[in-house]
């Protein structure tokens, strides 16, 4: 997650949004357990469009992190893939470590709404207490 919060530091606040828009080419589809399954999946209520979250955290205390997004909402599917690819394979623990103000280091407050940043900081959140729940013993 780190490298990506870097890539978008790296980049003048104008040019942030463009590589958003990038990260929501770069959702991967759902594997076929939750296609046409989003029951199975948690809703992300503090984001105005559709978004469904999963996450498993496999033998090894990886994370994987699955997630649902509408293509007619490039923003918060960019954020969806911002999370997919900054925590895929994390440890657990690496995971539930996270600052809360993550989802703001990435400097787009200024080019996205703030209900829109909310819905960020929904799924880290969903996210973080997947892996707890995943983790409890």
């Amino acid at each position: 997650m780190a490298e990506v919060i870097e890539d978008f530091q790296a980049l003048p606040e104008t040019e942030r949004l463009q590589l958003l828009l990038e990260f929501s080419q770069g959702l991967k589809p759902l594997p076929p357990q939750f296609e046409g399954h989003l029951e199975k999946m948690e809703r992300v209520d503090e984001c105005q469009s559709p978004v469904f979250v999963s996450v498993e955290v496999d033998e090894s205390s990886s994370v994987h992190l699955h997630v649902s997004a509408p293509p007619e909402a490039p923003t918060t599917r960019g954020f969806a893939g911002v999370l997919q690819e900054g925590l895929e394979g994390l440890p657990a623990q690496v995971v539930l470590d996270l600052p809360g103000d993550v989802c703001h280091r990435l400097g787009l407050d200024r080019a996205v709404s703030p209900l829109r940043m909310r819905g960020m900081t929904g799924m880290l959140a969903r996210v973080k207490r997947q892996v707890r729940v995943a983790t409890a013993t």
